[in-house]
């Protein structure tokens, strides 16, 4: 069997370093604990960035993914198959909408949702062919395709990419002034994360979500919400937008759809905005394939119960009070989130994001660094309140002083 330091090796001089991952290489996991390829146990507080809402090997994920395995993983959607009608019925009702387009990866969601937009406002709103505006958030995370990076403004995921492609205009996260004065008769949409994950966690102030819907309805302009990470139970709610009472036009959702088993993605909206969709105009060999409708048919029902909403609603009250103490005591600058999900700002007297993880890490708690000095925590749903609380320990002593 492969060492940590041999498996590593490997990596750097094989795979193109996109990434930077922790020095640890997992080699198994259940629930919200993984264990390396020498032993060792670590309490994973990251959750795949919200894809492992529902822990690992969960086991009515994996008994459904098995069941589905001896039957039919893949037809194209060159035909039907058994599980795709009751799929995009289950999920339309959970979502409040009335159609579905799958797609796999949440970037292809926020690309179908890019062009849905734009073909809905030619064909529907009447915006001149080529003059489509879609209004974005700055700091905002919605994938890394050439057109999302487009409107990006993380210069590490956009630079020497271009050219870009136009069409975006980009306003100040939570202000509702400017992304008035942004909107004209060719705005088709505003693309919205109802959190800013990637960014450090970033909630809105209070009001935004709804002025934003208040303004788009108000102005003929699609409200698409990109629930990809903030979606599917994470933040106490079936969707953060909930947290404002707010119903977008358009869904984005991935990572937990597919349970941390199948990447599953999809574009939920109503049958007017989806319904511009004819033949031909857009499609996936895999999205919507059996295997991915079985197990999000599974996650579909398991978030029906509420169970996991009430777990992330509770735990996180918990996990923000925790927090919140820490920010007394100089060496957390701020706290910010909803639910099972914060971005810590840690002084930088006291390290780097980076530096902090190592060190968690090395106490057997596994997190991820964004922006130099924050570190996010988004454990899995299914964690329990006492591994969560030492979890939480290990980052006091990391702390300490």
């Amino acid at each position: 069997m492969a060492t940590t330091e041999s498996a590593i090796a490997s990596a750097e001089a094989h795979s193109a370093h996109n990434y930077h991952p922790l020095p640890v290489v997992v080699a198994s996991a259940d629930g919200a604990w993984m264990t390396d390829v020498e032993g060792r146990r670590f309490l994973d507080m990251l959750a795949g960035y919200s894809a492992l809402n529902f822990g690992h090997g969960n086991r009515r994920l994996i008994d459904a993914a098995k069941a589905q395995l001896e039957r039919v993983t893949l037809t194209s959607r060159a035909f039907h198959h058994d599980r795709f009608a009751e799929f995009c019925t289950q999920l339309a009702e959970l979502c409040g909408m009335e159609m579905v387009l799958p797609m796999n990866t949440g970037a292809e969601a926020v690309e179908t949702a890019v062009k849905t937009a734009r073909k809905w406002g030619y064909r529907t709103k009447g915006v001149p062919d080529g003059t489509a505006k879609i209004i974005v958030a700055a700091d905002n995370f919605h994938g890394r395709t050439t057109t999302i990076i487009s409107f990006s403004t993380d210069q590490e995921a956009r630079a020497d990419y271009g050219p870009y492609t136009p069409g975006f205009e980009i306003v100040p996260y939570g202000d509702l002034a400017a992304l008035d004065a942004a909107m004209t008769d060719n705005t088709v949409a505003v693309l919205l994360e109802p959190i800013q994950g990637e960014a450090g966690v970033l909630v809105p102030p209070p009001g935004y979500l709804a002025g934003v819907r208040e303004l788009t309805r108000a102005r003929n302009v699609l409200f698409i919400a990109d629930e990809i990470q903030s979606g599917l139970g994470r933040t106490g709610k079936t969707f953060a937008s909930e947290h404002e009472g707010v119903v977008p036009d358009m869904y984005v959702l991935g990572k937990a759809l597919g349970g941390g088993v199948v990447p599953v993605s999809a574009v939920v909206s109503s049958s007017e905005i989806l319904g511009v969709f004819r033949p031909g105009e857009h499609g996936s060999t895999f999205g919507g394939n059996p295997l991915a409708c079985a197990v999000a048919l599974e996650v579909i029902a398991m978030l029906r119960t509420g169970e996991y909403q009430q777990r992330a609603a509770e735990l996180g009250d918990h996990l923000h009070h925790e927090l919140g103490l820490m920010a007394t005591g100089g060496a957390v600058e701020a706290v910010r989130g909803r639910g099972l999900w914060a971005g810590v700002d840690i002084s930088p007297s006291y390290g780097t994001g980076r530096e902090i993880s190592e060190k968690l890490m090395g106490r057997g708690v596994l997190v991820k660094d964004t922006h130099g000095s924050t570190i996010r925590i988004a454990p899995p749903l299914v964690i329990s309140k006492e591994d969560l609380d030492w979890g939480l320990e290990q980052l006091r002593a990391v702390l300490a002083r």
